[in-house]
């Protein structure tokens, strides 16, 4: 009875020093500290009645950023054969994947069936037979390793299967994951997308290779890589429109999905000759500097390919040198995506060092292979004091490289004080969504709730939106800059002197909303 009255008595106290504005022993700090443990509880109970409680806990949290998502491989395989239908692709049903169809349609004799067929006639268990072999072959929907064929075989083949669809569709798809990320409390999203690089290979294949990187450029230059400015400029303005007309941005209907924010990372294909990749990256980081719709680049293809394996130091010293030409542009690199038996040992021991030291990446995605890196201990407190955050895609190292819980150095991460944020990678191969990686997350690891917080938190502190960070020391959520001190983080009204700080950051914009979301979430428990 006694501890019942004394909670009692704290609540009164509390609310009234609230209201009245009271700043004494009992502060809006102690109230929000409460108001913490109550979610603490809520979510410490939820993780003892099992991943159904829990997700339905995570779902509405405040996730912040996903960091590493590739755009063609985020979009569910449903939407991929909806578009082929439209397209009037034809299917085959051999090699399910797309085709184009003939001057006569789609050929009988090649075991074609046209996609608008097929969903027009679903009734026909045949079709339907078919419908979901491609679900499969596009996903890792039913997979099971089998000799002679991994998770690592399946998971970068289905790229090749849905190929070929318009590119009218990718405001469509940009739709389809802002929706998903919106239903899940996400707030930003950076898009990994490739745009048009076709004349650039031409001319890097006419002059050929230089490694005098300074020459090659501005032959480069010279001879008009910069002509596919346009085209990349146009493929984002055209599919962000198109999103926003999908969800009625701006209107009094606006689809929940307007609130997520997007941006886009240039992908640059690792797996090409070396004057392809210089190329495609100087391509990448003029698109970067002129189009304010992409804010950072990134190397893609597996990494465990033979050029990308051969010419990995190569590729690191391009960025390196580019790096000194453009300054600002952002570098996030795939970087240990790599697992023992994967390739040989000596592969295992540079690559996230070299992205590190070299590539001047800001993050790294993946990192899994970092204990078989050469002094390991070394690499770990190098990125803690460096800053270098790491984006943790659970999922898809578990169903490519079959590492996960103890095999999974995210522990290790964590012990050094190296930033994490988890992220989907391909959450349409691997049929997953975000809150799907923070559930697995507290499984695997056991996080608590101000751990998942944190990495929240983590991954809006190191998105690459303009401007400085709400927080006053990078990676400490403790205390905010001094313009927005001394009043509540997230707040409706902030100070004057605030409103200015945000409005000239969009970073600290985005991180003022995210602490916005978490006292509405918090309060709800």
């Amino acid at each position: 009875m006694r501890n019942f009255l004394y909670r009692s008595s704290v609540l009164i106290v509390t609310t009234a020093g609230l209201l009245c504005g009271w700043q004494g022993t009992v502060s809006a700090q102690a109230v929000r500290d409460i108001g913490q443990a109550r979610v603490e509880r809520a979510f410490e109970a939820a993780k003892k009645q099992g991943p159904l409680a829990l997700r339905d806990f995570l779902v509405n949290m405040p996730k912040g950023a996903d960091l590493h998502v590739h755009l063609s491989g985020a979009v569910y395989a449903e939407s991929w054969i909806r578009a082929a239908g439209e397209d009037g692709l034809c299917i085959d049903e051999k090699g399910l994947k797309f085709a184009k169809p003939d001057t006569d349609g789609c050929s009988k004799i090649s075991g074609e069936i046209a996609a608008s067929d097929m969903l027009t006639h679903m009734q026909v268990p045949a079709n339907q037979d078919l419908y979901d072999k491609l679900i499969d072959a596009f996903s890792m929907r039913s997979y099971v390793p089998y000799a002679g064929w991994s998770g690592h075989d399946q998971f970068f083949a289905t790229f090749a299967h849905f190929g070929g669809t318009d590119k009218k569709h990718t405001g469509e798809w940009v739709d389809e994951v802002a929706t998903r990320a919106a239903a899940q409390n996400e707030q930003y999203m950076e898009l990994m997308d490739t745009p048009p690089f076709q004349h650039a290979t031409a001319i890097a294949k006419q002059i050929g290779w230089d490694a005098n990187f300074a020459e090659y450029r501005q032959k480069l230059l010279d001879a008009g890589l910069d002509q596919e400015l346009d085209a990349a400029k146009e493929r984002v303005e055209s599919a962000l429109e198109l999103r926003n007309q999908l969800e009625h941005c701006g209107q009094p209907d606006a689809a929940p999905a307007c609130k997520v924010e997007v941006r886009f990372i240039y992908q640059i294909l690792r797996g090409n000759p070396r004057e392809q990749v210089f190329a495609q990256t100087l391509l990448g980081f003029e698109t970067i500097s002129k189009v304010s719709e992409f804010v950072g680049i990134n190397f893609v293809q597996p990494e465990d390919g033979y050029l990308s394996m051969t010419d990995y130091t190569l590729q690191m010293k391009m960025l390196d040198y580019l790096h000194s030409v453009y300054p600002k542009v952002h570098i996030s690199l795939h970087a240990g995506e790599l697992a023992p038996g994967v390739v040989p040992p000596e592969g295992l021991r540079f690559h996230i060092r070299q992205a590190v030291e070299i590539g001047h990446a800001e993050r790294i995605g993946h990192g899994v292979d970092v204990m078989y890196e050469d002094r390991p201990q070394e690499l770990l407190k190098e990125m803690a004091q460096k800053h270098i955050m790491v984006e943790i895609n659970l999922t898809s190292n578990e169903g490519i490289l079959g590492i996960k819980g103890v095999d999974h150095p995210l522990p290790l991460y964590r012990k050094v004080g190296v930033p994490m944020a988890l992220s989907t990678d391909d959450e349409g191969v691997s049929r997953i969504d975000l809150t799907h990686e923070y559930v697995k997350a507290v499984e695997d690891f056991n996080l608590s709730y101000a751990e998942l917080k944190q990495m929240a938190r983590t991954g809006m502190e190191h998105d690459f939106l303009p401007g400085k960070s709400l927080w006053a020391k990078e990676d400490v959520f403790g205390a905010p800059v001094s313009e927005c001190a001394g009043q509540p983080l997230g707040g409706e009204k902030p100070t004057a002197k605030c409103t200015a700080f945000l409005g000239a950051n969009e970073k600290a914009a985005a991180q003022w909303e995210q602490e916005r979301r978490f006292r509405v979430f918090e309060a709800k428990w």
